[in-house]
């Protein structure tokens, strides 16, 4: 991978050092201090989301079992198994940059089956429908944040770029 050093002047004399890298056929990014933590700052917020319920669906299998099969969801058992799964290993690993794409698009695939099977607000009516649409679209917004998280990478404060400096 080349690197390109660039200084840019600034207002008040000041200089700021951004680096270009180009990536496969995808173009150049702009990789500075600001965008890695912005990148931290947006793993560790989508991260959260699944790291709390993740953690209430371990305490508490059995109630997840039922609110699956409520939900009609395929084999409640195996269904709540793969949901902590999902929800803590996995969202443990993109809070911390580590296999990061491969998680983000694993939590894709995941927030839209949660999404198709807990939020079928076309199946509802009134406040009920309401809620479920909310929960519906939100749970599109969060599949929109993980694709641009996998097309991003982790960023420079992760485990993932640890991996690449350290590897031989």
């Amino acid at each position: 991978m080349h690197a390109r050093m660039t200084k840019l002047r600034m207002a008040h004399g000041a200089r700021l050092h951004v680096t270009t890298r180009k990536l496969r056929s995808w173009g150049s990014v702009m990789i500075n201090d600001i965008n890695d933590g912005l990148i931290l700052a947006a793993r560790l917020l989508l991260a959260a989301l699944f790291l709390i319920f993740g953690w209430r669906k371990l305490r508490d299998y059995s109630g997840t079992v039922r609110q699956i099969a409520q939900l009609r969801g395929p084999m409640p058992r195996l269904a709540a198994a793969m949901a902590i799964v999902m929800e803590l290993p996995v969202a443990f690993a993109v809070a911390v940059g580590a296999f990061v794409r491969p998680s983000a698009l694993l939590l894709v695939l995941y927030t839209l089956g949660t999404a198709l099977i807990g939020h079928r607000y076309w199946t509802m009516t009134d406040s009920e429908q309401v809620d479920s649409m909310d929960g519906f679209y939100k749970n599109l917004s969060i599949m929109g944040g993980f694709l641009l998280l996998y097309v991003a990478g982790a960023g420079k404060y992760s485990i993932d770029a640890l991996r690449s400096i350290a590897a031989p």
